[in-house]
């Protein structure tokens, strides 16, 4: 028969059984029983709306839905074969394909019964899909925010309890896992499952009974967790349980007696993630770390690493950051050590140690303290690049006043520990700076003109007692007369260097000066154009610039032979030098000038967005008088001009970017260095690096080819990779060669690298991981070192993207 239209129970009376199709708004247990149409009862945010096929009962007692059953309230929405409602306690049962939803919660059974306002229940026999947002996701704060606390180090998300994430050693200095890094992404984070049984204990509070959990997709369970007893703690944003195995690809994998995880990626303390892997140097390595959240503002990791080789290494990682008295502090400490090495028969240890404070009343200081127990740490203990070719490890503290406004002053104390990992490339220690203090003042606008202060002291000591000590003081003053308009300007600068030496010989009997001084004027004028014309490249407008520029420098020359040579050297040859007053970084030498500088710049810029396409420049100075200042046992040059620079950066066709630099010789027709690289970046995940560079005038000369990059291969595999040749040396710097499967619930990575320690001595390691996605890593981490070592790596289930393609 036909369906009658839909009645409303408004009154308190026994009501007869409705028929097909009956609707019944429910009053709030909270406001007065009244009639409220259909339309309105859904818009109040807790009013309560039945409808089926058949309801029977008692309006303000209990009311019986059958057949096609539903009930609705603010964001749930109850369907089952058979519901019963109770208005005075807010409580509902549903019997038969029970099947409840919370926004984007949803849990099916066969039955189900609970107190919808406080959300008090519990489902049998039931499947669950579970979607959240992190809490602070909209409130996720920077580094500088002390409110924010520590935001999650990659450590810090995984899965802790018996397994977790890897973590890595031999970090020190500058390790990565210390910094400080975005809070979360607001990503929300997807689970499901099945539980024999599901209580709700609130809002947030959910306890499974015989459960399983994954974050797949629906219809796929390559991996999963089995688990006696499960809570889910969305308040706290933690999973916790017992009796837990892991299932892969239908094949148990680990168990663990109990099991603490994040649901969101936020810290928490924990057991992390066994690490392991292989070392040529070390053997099997195998790392079972500790997460220790002590505060929001403070944590620890603690790393104990068995190197079958070697022994027992145990590191530590302990960070901070906070206000006080109106004012930030912040910083971290990592040491480790490895009592007893098997392989170098003696105890190791490293430590490493950075502070920063700034306060408000314009003080600021920061303290870098590094040291290790012998020359050979990194070389041995390191799968970085950067760390194995460290051979000055700092040890420094600073104190600034900025609170001048126009002038600022910093307290510098500089050690170095000096290592000498190569015997054949033994390396100089460096002069101590015990102290060096700086002072600089600027007046922009003082009399129309911009008038500037620079002053230092050094206190200069070096470890080995018979070498040259002693203290120089450096003042320079200058004043400049700037002119600009819209398209062009002129600056005339004059100032002069004024420096003394208080100097000391050790051991020395030769009669040598204890006290020099070098008085030198400076002069100089800046001159520039922009032109800019509207420009046509590959179907789209540009804004093209014509920049000329020209750069007048005199400095008298003085015979500067007999002042030490403390921390100056030739400074690099580059766009930004030629453009300095001083070939010489360091007081020590300074060049007489008698030159001008002409460069001319072109830029491609996006008229929208004003980014800068492309940039190409050349330039080169003329001299007009002989280089008469050397640094002992240099010569002076040769020519009248300087070598010729050209360099490019860029955008050149659409997903392709190039950097190219030269330094050419116009008189000698040679190149004394040059550097071509490119890189294809399709879309994400698909990247192609090359590059090439030549430099003769390198401590160490380079003759290299570089190739990196990553790639899909077929479905779901893809291949990632680096090649770092040495034609000077004959031999390969680093491969790295690895593929990755990226199944979308999960990765697996597979990475092996070999890199060159020294000239003599090279290391191989080997990673393996399997990543559970928002749950675990499983295995020795190598995302790191792809990170690292192949620019614009993505991972491959969070692609890179670039902000270049932007402009696609």
């Amino acid at each position: 028969m036909d369906k009658a239209a839909p009645s409303v129970i408004s009154t308190p009376s026994p009501v007869p059984v409705k028929p097909a199709g009956a609707v019944a708004a429910v009053p709030s247990p909270s406001s007065p029983a009244s009639a409220t149409p259909p339309a309105e009862a859904e818009a109040g945010s807790q009013a309560t709306f039945l409808s089926a096929q058949r309801i029977s009962g008692v309006v303000d007692r209990e009311l019986i839905a059958q057949d096609d059953a539903e009930l609705r309230q603010a964001d749930k929405v109850l369907t089952a074969d058979q519901l019963t409602y109770w208005p005075v306690e807010d409580e509902v049962e549903a019997v038969g394909s029970a099947r409840f939803q919370q926004r984007d919660d949803v849990v099916s059974g066969t039955k189900m019964r609970m107190r919808l306002e406080d959300h008090f229940g519990f489902f049998d026999d039931a499947s669950y899909f579970v979607k959240r947002p992190p809490r602070s996701a909209a409130g996720a704060k920077s580094r500088g925010d002390v409110a924010s606390g520590l935001a999650p180090t990659e450590a810090d998300s995984e899965f802790s309890g018996g397994f977790a994430a890897p973590m890595s050693f031999g970090l020190l200095p500058g390790q990565t896992k210390l910094k400080y890094h975005q809070d979360a992404n607001g990503e929300p984070t997807e689970a499901r499952g099945t539980a024999q049984r599901i209580d709700f204990e609130g809002e947030n509070q959910i306890r499974l009974s015989s459960a399983t959990y994954t974050t797949c997709k629906p219809g796929n369970d390559d991996w999963f967790l089995s688990v006696a007893d499960l809570k889910l703690d969305y308040d706290n944003e933690v999973g916790s349980g017992n009796d837990a195995t892991v299932h892969f690809l239908g094949v148990p994998i680990l168990y663990s007696p109990w099991l603490s995880f994040s649901l969101n990626n936020h810290r928490k303390s924990g057991f992390l993630t066994p690490s392991y892997g292989t070392s040529s140097d070390s053997g099997f390595e195998f790392t079972l770390p500790y997460y220790w959240n002590i505060a929001p503002n403070m944590d620890a990791t603690f790393e104990p690493t068995l190197l079958t080789k070697r022994g027992l290494l145990l590191g530590t990682d302990f960070r901070y950051l906070n206000a006080a008295y109106g004012g930030t502090y912040f910083g971290n400490v990592r040491g480790e050590y490895l009592p007893n090495d098997r392989v170098a028969n003696r105890d190791r240890w490293g430590v490493a140690l950075t502070h920063s404070q700034v306060a408000a009343n314009g003080f600021s200081g920061a303290i870098n303290y590094n040291r290790v127990s012998d020359s050979d740490y990194y070389t041995d203990l390191s799968s970085e690049i950067t760390k194995t070719s460290e051979t000055q490890l700092l040890q420094q503290g600073l104190l600034s006043y900025g609170g001048g406004g126009w002038w600022n002053a910093t307290a510098n104390v500089q050690t170095f520990q000096t290592l000498q990992p190569d015997p054949q490339n033994p390396v100089t220690p460096p002069y101590q700076l015990l102290p060096q203090i700086t002072v600089n003042a600027r007046q922009p606008d003082l009399l129309s003109t911009d008038s500037a202060f620079f002053g230092q002291y050094t206190s200069f000591v070096r470890p080995d007692s018979s070498t040259v000590d002693g203290q120089r003081t450096v003042m320079q003053p200058q004043i400049s007369l700037p002119y600009t308009t819209p398209g062009w300007y002129v600056t005339p600068r004059v100032g002069v260097n004024v420096t003394h030496y208080a100097l000391n010989y050790p051991g020395s009997t030769n009669i040598l000066p204890t006290s020099i001084n070098r008085n030198l004027p400076i002069f100089s004028v800046d001159s520039g154009m922009t032109f800019e014309r509207p420009s046509n490249w590959f179907g789209r407008d540009y804004t093209q610039t014509l920049e000329p520029r020209l750069y007048y420098l005199n400095i008298p020359y003085e015979n500067q032979d007999d002042i030490p040579i403390f921390d100056t050297a030739l400074a690099d040859f580059n766009f930004a030098q030629i453009f300095a007053d001083n070939q010489f970084s360091g007081w020590d030498r300074i060049n007489n000038a008698n030159q001008l500088t002409a460069a001319l710049s072109s830029r491609l810029i996006n008229p929208t967005s004003g980014n800068e396409i492309m940039r190409g420049m050349v330039g080169q100075r003329l001299y007009f008088t002989k280089d008469k200042v050397a640094l002992p046992g240099a010569t002076t040059r040769q020519w009248d001009r300087s070598d010729f620079l050209a360099g490019f950066t860029g955008q050149i066709l659409p997903r392709v970017y190039a950097d190219a630099a030269l330094q050419y010789t116009v008189d000698d027709q040679e190149f004394q260095r040059y550097s071509f690289g490119a890189r294809y970046f399709p879309e994400a995940g698909k990247l192609l690096n090359a590059s090439y560079s030549y430099n003769t005038q390198a401590v160490t000369p380079i003759k290299q080819v570089d190739v990196s990059g990553q790639w899909p291969i077929d479905g779901r595999w893809q291949a990632v990779g680096r090649y770092n040749y040495s034609f000077l040396q004959n031999q390969p710097i680093e491969i790295i060669g690895g593929l990755e499967y990226n199944a979308g619930c999960w990765v697996v990575r597979v990475v092996g690298q070999r890199l060159q320690t020294t000239e003599a001595d090279a290391t191989t390691r080997a990673f393996v991981q399997l990543e559970l996605s928002d749950f675990s890593r499983l295995g020795s981490n190598p995302i790191s070192l792809l990170q690292r070592r192949i620019p614009g790596y993505g991972v491959a289930n969070q692609p890179q993207t670039d902000s270049a393609l932007a402009e696609q």
